[in-house]
């Protein structure tokens, strides 16, 4: 494929000024990276812009106390070059931010990834050119260029979500986010520390900034379901076998459901079972659950499909909190209601509710009463006063649209895509929307993304991006974009697989969902079927000559 940089006679006048590439990519994760490298095959112009000081995408900002993978190291790395997957060691069996940080870094060093990067820089607005068939963009530098396609590899959990709470302004104090967490950490010696949130960084973040505040103080809003992380050091012997078995892991990996191998679903104690906790007798559960402990509930054949079966695993669950917690009213707080396991993310802990039996910590269950303002000195809730020193905010993000939507992106006859999405997200397949022709979208909404290890989802969605611009380049075509029936047809596919599960319960509000966005449509985001049928489909469509998209 040839490059199509370099002034075209049919480019609009407002063009003429501006450098124009091949391709603009927004975002330098691990899609961004790997986008580039794909790219360079192509022998295209490439220029890359990342909002952070440098590569690591979510792992780059999120560096709160305790961030960790929720995923396996082993599988939690790029297949694309042999000599990579032999080379490197992860050290523990789920990795924690600090180094999947470097194995980021690591990428970026060996595949001299940095050259098409413009750090510290963030996209702000991109407008398709009908005329010239050109996205003209501008970044809050001022920087303006043009090219012929877009990567938006902006990711699905990067735009912090800080609810508006009466008098936040006022506070005097430190105030943080897990997801823009500063490089240089934070000492919570001797401190008084509030932390909003326990989602899965406030899970992580709770235990270790137990371990040195003086006081902690939890505000919860919704208590979680968690699982045990099982994470320990890496043998070398373990190491080893991973290495030997690559070729069989990664088969594995492309042919499951969320893109984790048997060896990896093994290191973490998540290995389905076949039988049904609805089959077995009250002390035939009871012993199961001695057993396995949290780590076994979710096992069973039923407890995902079932709500009657769900809610069997949700009393264990309740009954083994009592176990643990000390105090009966903290274990009572603690204990989830209203929702069933599984329909929000799954959060893996480590000594997460062993934290709430030290003297430091105390929880404030905001479902007696919620939080009525913050003070220049702290937390007013309904029904007390809480002095702290730093407050930290655990809250999530705007997932899945959150970074798209904060660009202004207009594709053909000017159409905003906020407009186009006020209902919710509409994309064909995840990878593009209709109307906003040559713009890719990596793990977008619509496709597994989140529900997938997202290193497998990301690879996928790179390198139907990559051959599809190679296809385009050898077959002189202009634009690429899906048709509105496809999109229409995939997006209610979509929604339909969701149906039936717990992520789409009644009584399920998560950020799958948008339901932890003040005034975001509830729209199941993710695709539920499963990256290996996801997989299959995006072939089918290539196979069949991209059906489902226009090609001009």
């Amino acid at each position: 494929m040839t490059s199509t940089s370099g002034t075209s006679s049919n480019e609009s006048s407002n063009m003429d000024q501006t450098p124009n590439v091949d391709v603009v990519v927004v975002g330098a994760g691990f899609a961004g990276m790997y986008m580039i490298h794909r790219l360079r095959e192509l022998g295209l112009t490439i220029r890359a812009f990342e909002a952070g000081s440098n590569v690591g995408g979510t792992w780059y900002w999120n560096r709160y106390p305790g961030a960790r993978c929720d995923v396996p190291s082993i599988e939690y790395s790029f297949s694309f070059d042999k000599e990579l997957e032999q080379e490197w060691n992860w050290s523990e069996v789920m990795a924690s931010q600090e180094e999947i940080l470097v194995y980021a870094n690591h990428i970026a060093d060996r595949y001299d990834i940095r050259r098409d990067i413009t750090f510290d820089t963030r996209v702000t607005k991109m407008e398709f050119d009908d005329a010239s068939a050109r996205w003209l963009v501008e970044t809050d530098g001022g920087e303006r260029l043009d090219a012929h396609y877009c990567v938006m590899a902006t990711g699905c959990l990067s735009m912090p979500n800080k609810p508006p709470i009466a008098g936040d302004s006022k506070f005097q104090g430190q105030v943080y986010h897990t997801g823009t967490w500063p490089e240089e950490g934070v000492d919570f010696i001797g401190k008084k520390v509030g932390i909003i949130g326990t989602g899965s960084s406030g899970v992580q973040a709770i235990p270790v900034i137990a371990e040195t505040a003086a006081q902690l103080v939890v505000f919860q809003r919704t208590p979680v379901y968690t699982l045990p992380a099982f994470n320990r050091p890496l043998s070398e012997k373990y190491r080893k076998e991973v290495k030997a078995s690559y070729a069989d892991i990664r088969k594995m990996q492309r042919e499951s459901p969320v893109g984790i191998s048997s060896f990896g679903a093994r290191a973490v104690g998540q290995l389905p079972v076949p039988k049904k906790i609805m089959d077995l007798t009250p002390e035939e559960r009871q012993a199961e659950l001695a057993r396995t402990g949290f780590s076994g509930l979710r096992t069973y054949a039923d407890v995902l499909t079932d709500l009657s079966a769900n809610e069997v695993a949700c009393d264990l669950y309740r009954e083994k909190i009592e176990e643990i917690i000390d105090d009966p009213e903290t274990a009572e707080a603690l204990k989830p209601h209203g929702y069933p396991i599984g329909c929000k993310r799954q959060v893996f802990d480590s000594n997460y509710y062993a934290a709430f039996n030290q003297e430091n910590v105390t929880l404030v269950d905001l479902r007696k009463g919620g939080i009525n303002r913050i003070t220049a000195t702290g937390i007013q809730t309904d029904h007390e006063s809480f002095d702290i020193d730093i407050l930290v905010y655990a809250t999530g993000f705007d997932a899945m649209t959150g970074a798209l939507k904060r660009i202004d992106i207009r594709g053909r006859d000017g159409q905003r895509l906020i407009d186009k999405w006020v209902d919710g997200p509409r994309a064909y397949l995840g990878l593009q929307m209709a109307g906003f022709p040559n713009l890719f979208t990596i793990t977008g909404p619509g496709s597994p993304s989140v529900l997938s290890n997202m290193l497998v989802a990301i690879e996928q969605h790179v390198d139907w991006i990559r051959d599809c611009l190679e296809h385009l380049g050898n077959n002189q075509v202009d634009t690429i974009e899906p048709t509105l029936d496809a999109e229409s047809e995939w997006v209610a596919h979509v929604n339909d697989v969701g149906q039936g599960t717990m992520f789409t319960a009644p009584t399920c509000n998560s950020w799958y969902l948008g339901a932890n966005i003040l005034g975001k449509p509830r729209v199941f985001m993710p695709y539920v079927g499963g990256i290996h049928r996801y997989r299959a489909r995006c072939e089918a469509v290539v196979a069949n000559d991209y059906e489902g998209f226009r090609l001009e």
